[in-house]
């Protein structure tokens, strides 16, 4: 089973259609994989054709950086992977500058990242996560700052809210400074949030949309309804009575497919409006072959409407009022179906 290679936006960056996330490279959260299981799935993801890998300052207390970049200095493979890390969240206790989104910060980490992985410069190089401690100018201003100085090749945004994403990307523009090549943000069939405003504001930037938490932690591989264990806990949103019915129509209607309920899981998030990339992540080469089966998995129109049903949201004011037949009929007059809404939400009224 092969990947396919996409470009990252309007980057020309060619990437995997899939991104190896690495938060679990290293064992020092508890669970995880050791250096040498590591190994492995790095190695099992080149030989799929996979070359776009995910992990942050803040992983594993810094090994998974470090893990990563031993490993593509061992399979001399610099020049053909894209590497994307991130700042933002602290490296250490007790140290008052260490984490935020500010520009000291900002620097310390690249430097510390830079290090681990042993490289001279970073793909692409993200904000971890929004601190509403700056303005968007500032931080645009800083992220070209690394553009400029050769260190970072292009920037993204992760875990911002989308009115942060989309002045972020006005200000680039009118400014002439590097544009966000990525938006990460979890999105799975449990938490459909992006949908509202993050997934559509993307699409509209031809912004690609990287997804974390696809899989729930591995929840919806269905193995805590039959009272298995793992490292999400019991208190866990991911394991709620709604959690766990989700999970039980996942297994439900992979089991009608014949193929593994994390796989349906996984290729439910690509039908999203725009372009979605996930990261996935594994504890073994086995495990990873076997999500990955889900990019060539082609969902009928029947699983897809139950999975849409079961996972479906409330989108709000003004989504659902904007999309209502009334507004629609006051704008439009009766002949308002004639003039369909842009194809930038998931499910319909």
């Amino acid at each position: 089973m092969e990947l396919s290679s996409v470009l990252l936006g309007k980057s020309g960056l060619r990437v995997s259609n899939a991104c190896l996330g690495t938060m679990t490279f290293g064992t020092e959260w508890g669970y995880g994989a050791t250096a040498e299981e590591s190994k492995l799935l790095f190695e099992r993801f080149l030989a799929m054709g996979g070359n776009f890998f995910d992990t942050a300052n803040r992983y594993t207390e810094g090994s998974s950086e470090r893990i990563l970049g031993a490993l593509i200095r061992e399979f001399s493979v610099r020049d053909e992977v894209v590497v994307a890390t991130k700042f933002s969240l602290r490296s250490g206790e007790g140290k008052p500058n260490d984490g935020g989104n500010h520009r000291k910060n900002m620097l310390q980490s690249l430097h510390g990242s830079l290090q681990r992985l042993g490289t001279d410069y970073v793909d692409v190089f993200y904000l971890h996560a929004w601190d509403f401690s700056i303005d968007p100018e500032e931080l645009m201003f800083n992220l070209n700052m690394l553009v400029q100085s050769g260190k970072v090749l292009h920037i993204a945004l992760s875990d911002v809210p989308a009115w942060v994403f989309s002045a972020c990307m006005s200000i680039a523009r009118e400014r002439h400074y590097a544009l966000p090549v990525a938006l990460q943000g979890e999105y799975s069939l449990l938490t459909r949030d992006m949908e509202r405003d993050m997934i559509p504001a993307a699409a509209h930037y031809q912004v690609p949309v990287l997804a974390w938490g696809t899989l729930a932690g591995g929840a919806f591989s269905g193995k805590y309804l039959k009272g298995g264990s793992g490292r999400v806990p019991e208190n866990s949103l991911r394991r709620s009575d709604r959690a766990n019915a989700l999970t039980q129509t996942v297994v439900q209607e992979a089991e009608k497919l014949g193929v593994e309920p994390i796989c349906l899981a996984l290729a439910w998030t690509l039908k999203a409006p725009g372009h979605v990339i996930p990261i996935v992540g594994a504890r073994n080469a086995s495990q990873l072959e076997q999500t990955l089966q889900a990019m060539h998995l082609d969902i009928p129109t029947e699983v897809l409407s139950a999975l849409d049903a079961a996972s479906a949201i409330p989108y709000g004011f003004p989504h659902d009022f904007l999309r209502g037949d009334l507004i629609r009929q006051l704008q439009f007059g009766a002949q308002h179906p004639q003039f369909p809404l842009p194809g930038l939400y998931r499910q319909s009224l």
